[in-house]
């Protein structure tokens, strides 16, 4: 048999060795995530100095100033569809990395509190005599500690569903007054 403290430090070796294995994991899906963001970043730098030649190279070819404004005006339409496109793009990046780093702890909160139950139950076979109401207010606790944590979850992944709502409809938005003005430009 065990004693109180040999279960007390294994516990907590074990919750070190679990917030040691989350923190290593948000960090690889966070680095994961600044991976896909500088990629992100990269492609459109180099997509913009490219394009930026060409446009320059039309824009001095121009053999007048009326041709010169119908090119410059040419080249909004496709610069406000790639600024779209990032735009959904970054979002989608963070979107995903938010809910890998989400689920990642939410994995390892659930292994934790399984651990902790484990160990309250153990703790309650082999407690003396007359210490039923410490195990049961020791149990109550933690489970209103739990149902405090799933209410906190639950409003941040509403949260986050709002906030990417919103970031997509304003991103509809700029869409469809592009699309406008664009149209109203051609006629």
């Amino acid at each position: 048999m065990t004693t109180y403290n040999e279960q007390f430090s294994a516990v907590t070796k074990a919750g070190f060795d679990a917030q040691l294995a989350m923190y290593t994991q948000f960090a690889s899906k966070a680095f994961e995530g600044m991976e896909k963001l500088v990629e992100l970043n990269l492609k459109a730098v180099k997509s913009s100095l490219e394009e930026s030649q060409g446009t320059a190279q039309k824009l001095f070819a121009a053999k007048d100033p009326q041709e010169f404004f119908t090119l410059s005006s040419a080249q909004a339409q496709p610069a406000v569809e790639k600024s779209i496109a990032y735009g959904r793009h970054l979002s989608g990046i963070i979107s995903g990395t938010q809910a890998e780093l989400t689920k990642t702890a939410e994995s390892q909160i659930a292994e934790g509190n399984r651990k902790v139950i484990a160990m309250i139950d153990e703790a309650a076979k082999n407690a003396p005599p007359g210490s039923e109401n410490a195990i049961s207010m020791l149990k109550s606790t933690f489970s209103n500690l739990n149902a405090s944590y799933e209410q906190f979850s639950k409003s941040a992944k509403q949260a986050a569903e709002v906030i990417e709502a919103n970031v997509s409809n304003a991103v509809d938005q700029v869409t469809q007054v592009t699309a406008k003005a664009t149209r109203a430009t051609k006629k």
